[in-house]
């Protein structure tokens, strides 16, 4: 399969990088610096999903898009993932692409109240605010996109060995749920797996420990 990681260069995409190509798939990242470096056999191609008129180069002949969209902390209003998104599925609605799986995080949407005391009442209301107002933005974006969809939230991110599938938990009912903590691998192995996958079609799932 032809697949298209966007975000490609921060930790999480680089995860998702080499799981894709240790797959079998044939992985385009899309990058906006030239100095970026993947290992052999990754084609990149230049792009910024907030320049619209660089995705169509990016996203053509591709079968799937994963996003790892990421942002830095910030205390003001943010549009960039949720504009930026919206730019990456119009470019794919055009050129026929339609399996999109979105990586947004803990957090977002109704997925807000389920991190944990910490996170709940001093990270993510101080810190993440902003970051995460736009991360429900886009995952609204993800919905109303019309595209083959699966949002994919992933609990803290660590730099953990893979402890394969059997080790966490995929959830949709948030019931109850009190996100811990989820390494990076897993998630990559998870959101990769995804692409041979139907029955989580416009679904959204928690993933955590």
């Amino acid at each position: 399969m032809n697949v298209l990681v966007v975000g490609a260069t921060g930790p999480l995409g680089l995860a998702i990088v080499k799981e894709a190509q240790k797959a079998g798939h044939a992985v385009t990242a899309m990058i906006r610096s030239s100095q970026a470096q993947f290992s052999q056999g990754v084609r990149t191609v230049r792009g910024d999903v907030l320049q619209p008129e660089t995705l169509a180069q990016a996203v053509a002949g591709q079968d799937a898009v994963i996003s790892s969209l990421g942002s830095k902390i910030t205390f003001k209003r943010m549009t960039i993932l949720s504009e930026g998104t919206r730019n990456l599925a119009r470019a794919m609605r055009d050129a026929n692409v339609d399996r999109f799986i979105c990586i947004t995080g803990i957090g977002a949407g109704d997925s807000q109240g389920h991190g944990g005391f910490l996170y709940d009442n001093l990270i993510q209301p101080f810190l993440l605010n902003d970051v995460y107002k736009d991360k429900t933005r886009q995952e609204q974006v993800v919905r109303d996109s019309g595209l083959d969809w699966t949002i994919v939230r992933p609990a803290k991110l660590t730099n953990g060995a893979p402890r394969g599938s059997g080790s966490y938990r995929v959830l949709s009912d948030l019931n109850g749920v009190t996100a811990a903590k989820i390494s990076r691998a897993d998630t990559a192995a998870f959101t990769v797996g995804l692409l041979n996958k139907s029955d989580l079609s416009r679904r959204t799932v928690l993933l955590t420990y």
